[in-house]
């Protein structure tokens, strides 16, 4: 099936890469443009394909009663697979402890502007749509999009000509992104090669993991658990063999990875997802929105992360503390989209809440790019699972009672 050809593919680019990188060091640095053209032509989609998606997806449920129903059981399931995956961070880093022994020395980074709820609150919309777009600002295009659709879907039979045009849109986009894919294996090579170059080639980027060995340990290990679970979940609630889905999907996995960006993603996410047989108006409304809030792999990453730093520098948290660090970063993580650096100022977030030093983010700047790579995988693949818990439950409930 082509969803198998082209993750072969995008496997056989990324090993390509690292080959690549190992082999030709710093040189390889010459291969990213040819990455830069790849993230540029899929980010080009990305604003009219948000806009179509959620459109029609929110207005193809109908009744709006039938939207909040949804919208609450997706806000839901996001704020319970964060909660989920800082557990596990906080978990793992209780048991492996890998600041302990750390060294302190590293780059002091500038503590970047407060970020509190009501900025949060405040990106959510934008006084100019086409400026938001153009600003690729997706918060406020998706809540544009979900009052939008809500509104033609309650203009009835006046509204049906624009859905059918957003419909248009839609199918037109991800025409686009069938022949874009024909170029991926090409991208992603690039991307990892150039990436792995600019680290200083294969010696230099082990000698880094080796140093930070024992947080990439806990940090890996939790994402690995993490994907275990959302598999369950996916089995229970999903009703979806995770085997099959996953293969189905593994194709915009290898290109979350390579590309460390899930909207970037979003297009080949939107594609395959709908290959695998998920409801059109499940996977229009929750992937636009899951590549824009749902950060399972980031939230787990800051927790340990936070618990790392602590421990560099002897520092003990309290229980207290610890739930803290739980509900700062799964909160954190659902405005993070919205925030300029999101990864760096929700990181801030959460290490101000329980009184932890900002410049200990210097600690782990020099592997956060491969580990930026993982949690955006595990993002990605929390998203898919959504969209298909999402459309189990219109498929139990096909009526608002």
């Amino acid at each position: 099936m082509r969803h198998d050809r082209l993750l072969i593919a995008l496997v056989a680019g990324i090993a390509a890469g690292v080959l690549a990188g190992a082999w030709l060091g710093k040189d390889a640095v010459m291969f990213a443009w040819l990455g830069k053209l790849f993230l540029t032509m899929l980010k080009m989609l990305i604003v009219p394909l948000v806009v179509a998606s959620v459109i029609t997806g929110v207005a193809g449920l109908g009744d709006p009663r039938r939207f909040g129903r949804t919208g609450l059981f997706t806000l839901g399931y996001y704020l319970t697979t964060t909660f989920i995956a800082v557990s596990i961070g906080l978990l793992m880093a209780n048991l492996i402890a890998p600041g302990e022994g750390a060294a302190i020395a590293g780059e002091a980074h500038p503590k970047p502007p407060h970020v509190g709820l009501t900025d949060i609150i405040l990106s959510l919309v934008h006084p100019n749509i086409v400026a938001a777009a153009a600003e690729m600002k997706l918060l406020p295009l998706i809540t544009f999009s979900i009052a939008f659709g809500l509104a033609l879907a309650l203009l009835g039979a006046r509204g049906e000509p624009a859905i059918a045009f957003m419909e248009a849109v839609h199918e037109a986009t991800m025409k686009i992104v069938h022949w874009i894919m024909w170029f991926a294996p090409v991208g992603v090579f690039a991307l990892v090669a150039a990436r792995l170059g600019k680290a200083g080639g294969a010696g230099a980027f082990w000698a880094q993991l080796a140093a930070l060995g024992k947080y990439a340990l806990a940090v890996l290990l939790g994402l690995a658990l993490h994907a275990v679970m959302l598999s369950l979940i996916l089995r229970i609630f999903g009703g979806r063999n995770p085997r099959e889905y996953l293969r189905t999907i593994g194709a915009a996995l290898a290109t979350a990875f390579s590309t460390a960006s899930s909207s970037a993603t979003l297009p080949l996410t939107m594609e395959l997802v709908e290959e695998a047989g998920v409801d059109a108006r499940a996977r229009r409304f929750v992937l636009p929105l899951g590549a824009t809030v749902n950060m399972d792999g980031t939230a787990l990453y800051e927790a340990v992360a936070a618990l790392f730093i602590a421990q560099a520098y002897g520092m003990d948290l309290s229980f207290t503390q610890q739930v803290l660090v739980l509900l700062t970063a799964t909160l954190a993580a659902i405005g993070a989209a919205g925030i300029p650096e999101a990864g760096l100022v929700t990181m801030v977030i959460v290490l101000s809440a329980v009184g932890l030093p900002t410049e200990g983010i210097g600690l782990i700047l020099a592997i956060d790019w491969f580990l930026d790579r993982c949690r955006t995988t595990i993002n990605v693949y929390g998203d898919a699972v959504g969209a298909a818990v999402v459309a189990r439950r219109l498929a139990r409930h096909p009526t608002p009672s």
